[in-house]
């Protein structure tokens, strides 16, 4: 049984798959914060933008594996090809498992998933993108892409550079400070090009 925030179709907005359609499977629950206003000062990660707690989002509930699949297959344009799907949360790791990941798989679906690190990660996943966040053991060194939220206290990018990743992205915090920390992700990424900049296009355009 895996508990879902919210499944709903829509455009991926950052990172490597900018621009590319995609279903956004929503996993609940993280193991940096519970995901309640009220603990958010004593979170391991304080800035998270994203509403994960329960299962009362658009589709929304527990599902067995079955039912989940055919939920996120009906979501895709009926006969297109390559079609995806976005594991997040959230910490999508605490749930997702193979036998979800090769179904969804066997509909056409490239699967994907969005990850702190913290946690194994099923091996069959089609692309891994990991973000990392301070005051964590990263256990996931190697994949696809990681994207690196910046300015972020005790979370450095030149110690990730050695890390197993194809591509590289630093990002900038979404807070009262939004401008200022564009900026610094601009200036970051010029002053060091192995990294690109991961702008949220999706907020600008009014997409989930």
């Amino acid at each position: 049984m895996y508990s879902i925030k919210e499944i709903y179709y829509t455009i991926q907005g950052e990172g490597f798959h900018t621009g590319r359609p995609a279903v956004f499977c929503r996993f609940s629950g993280c193991n940096l914060w519970s995901g309640r206003e009220e603990d958010r000062y004593k979170a391991i990660c304080k800035f998270c933008d994203t509403n994960f707690w329960g299962t009362d989002g658009e589709n929304g509930g527990k599902y067995e594996k079955e039912e989940l699949i055919s939920i996120i297959r009906k979501l895709y344009p009926e006969d297109q090809p390559n079609p995806f799907v976005v594991c997040t949360g959230g910490e999508p790791a605490l749930q997702l498992d193979n036998p979800l990941i090769k179904g969804l798989q066997n509909q056409g679906f490239e699967v994907a998933i969005e990850t702190n690190g913290t946690h194994e990660i099923p091996d069959s996943l089609d692309w891994v993108c990991m973000s990392p966040k301070a005051n964590t053991e990263i256990l996931i060194t190697k994949g696809d892409e990681i994207k690196i939220v910046v300015p972020q206290e005790g979370i450095d990018p030149k110690d990730f550079v050695d890390f197993d990743f194809t591509h590289r992205y630093i990002q900038a915090m979404e807070s009262d400070t939004w401008e200022d920390n564009i900026q610094f992700a601009s200036n970051y990424v010029m002053m060091n090009p192995i990294w690109k900049l991961s702008v949220q296009t999706h907020k600008y355009v009014g997409l989930k």
